[in-house]
């Protein structure tokens, strides 16, 4: 049977990556495992149509696809995409409160320390999630989110465990092959990078079946793994993997529902 536990701490700080630009936060257990499985099988049952087949993988665009950076639809999210995931999301703050009371200054700080991880995005939410699947031997080559969105990125992981690498560019604009960090994405993990993470680095998956030389060195997450011990012989078999990606798209055009379902797919 499934379990419904699942964990948010009292502020992101708890959460943060440590090992990372202060910019990255980890919490393991974001969605219980009845959750997770509610969710996959909306996924799995979302029409034909939904599905945009890649060449290795395939994806699905709610509530519609972007044009040119514009999400051309200003219908809300289905509530399967929205609960419980974006009340979570709305519900942490960035950083833990403060008991002091008095003057106005403190009592502004403390309004700043209760916002969450979206306060400062043009529409104060996520408006789009994209799904991928990631089977075995599947990856996506290192490449930056771009200037459509908010930068702001939370990605939440089911059913399966793999690496994100994240890479720096050199100074000539050539990209390093071996990644500066990884991040290891259990089931029912939630992900956020914002900030250098989302404008400086790059960011990919290796097209593995087992990652492998996983060690607290090695990962820079490590410390906040919901089971560690599942990964002491250093190695990580991949199933399928499925991630949900909720970020607010800046520009959002009404046109979308006139230009008919290529550009506005509907369950």
């Amino acid at each position: 049977m499934a379990s419904s536990h699942f964990n948010l701490p009292p502020s992101l700080e708890a959460s943060r990556i440590t090992a990372l630009p202060p910019s990255a936060y980890y919490i393991a257990d974001f969605i219980s495992e009845e959750e997770e499985h509610k969710i996959l099988e909306k996924v799995e049952r979302a029409p034909k149509a939904r599905w945009r087949q890649l060449t290795h993988r395939r994806l699905q665009s709610w509530p519609s696809d972007l044009v040119k950076n514009t999400l051309l639809d200003g219908q809300p999210l289905p509530g399967w995409l929205e609960e419980p995931i974006i009340s979570r999301l709305l519900s942490v703050p960035v950083l833990p409160s403060s008991s002091d009371s008095g003057d106005d200054e403190k009592e502004k700080q403390q309004q700043q320390q209760q916002q969450h991880i979206f306060a400062d995005s043009p529409h104060g939410r996520p408006n789009h999630v994209l799904i991928n699947e990631y089977p075995p031997n599947t990856g996506i080559m290192p490449h930056k989110d771009g200037a459509a969105y908010h930068p702001v990125v939370c990605t939440v992981s089911l059913g399966s465990s793999l690496c994100l690498n994240l890479y720096k560019a050199k100074e000539d604009g050539a990209l390093d092959s071996e990644p500066v960090w990884r991040i290891l994405q259990e089931p029912r993990s939630l992900l956020i990078t914002t900030a250098d993470l989302f404008t400086e680095y790059l960011h990919g998956i290796d097209p593995l079946s087992t990652d492998v030389n996983m060690s607290e060195r090695t990962i820079a997450n490590w410390s906040l793994l919901r089971e560690p011990s599942l990964y002491q012989n250093g190695e990580n078999q991949r199933g399928v993997r499925v991630s949900l990606m909720y970020r607010d798209v800046l520009k959002v055009s009404k046109l979308g529902s006139k230009l008919g379902p290529m550009f506005n797919r509907r369950p």
